[in-house]
């Protein structure tokens, strides 16, 4: 099928329609860092925070989608690029149905960041860099990845045996291996309500 025979349909509900009956303005929140510095488990936390403000959110785990999405995808520089175009784009549609999404990636190359970036409005995304120190995330290594990519069981690892480019303006920073979760997660709330981003409080 050509281009010119994709038309993009316009939907009868607009996206700050959603967005005013949800209660938050829609974005993705984008969680980079290396394997085992916490962005599952504070894509997690800001999940349930917004859950118990009874707003609508989503976490999309690299792991889990690669169980499904992105399945016929391997970890080369060229898989890993098209890993986060396509979850770039879902994001994008979770965007629009007034939903705040947060990505928990890798993410190691500024360039699909910066291309993920340009699919949305200024406001709507939000780069988290979740910093921690490559000998931390070895020491805490729950899935034991480290000690195979150090023994060349699995090759193209970010930190070991391919490159991690980290933000250079990122909206958020969070040390994990200084800040707890709960500080962390606190941390990146204060951010959405500062700038707006959350109308409806938790007791309403």
């Amino acid at each position: 099928m050509s281009d010119q025979n994709i038309v993009w349909h316009e939907t009868s509900v607009t996206k700050e329609e959603r967005q005013q009956r949800s209660g938050a303005k829609s974005c993705v929140l984008w969680f980079t860092g290396l394997s085992g510095s916490g962005k599952s488990t504070l894509a997690n936390g800001i999940n349930l925070e917004l859950f118990r403000r009874n707003l609508a959110g989503y976490v999309l785990d690299g792991d889990n989608v690669r169980h499904g999405l992105n399945a016929d995808l391997g970890f080369s520089d060229e898989d890993r690029v098209e890993n986060i175009r396509r979850i770039g784009e879902v994001s994008k549609l979770f965007v629009d149905a007034g939903v705040i999404v947060s990505t928990a990636f890798i993410s190691p190359f500024r360039e699909d960041r910066h291309l993920v970036r340009e699919r949305f409005k200024e406001d709507e995304f939000i780069e988290i860099y979740v910093e921690c120190p490559l000998h931390a995330c070895e020491e805490r290594d729950v899935k034991g990845l480290y000690k195979k990519a150090r023994e060349g069981m699995i090759p193209n690892f970010t930190g070991i045996s391919s490159p991690y480019e980290p933000p250079i303006q990122p909206e958020i920073t969070i040390n994990t291996d200084v800040l707890s979760v709960e500080e962390g997660v606190l941390k990146i709330v204060q951010y959405l309500d500062q700038h707006n981003y959350i109308v409806r409080q938790a007791d309403e």
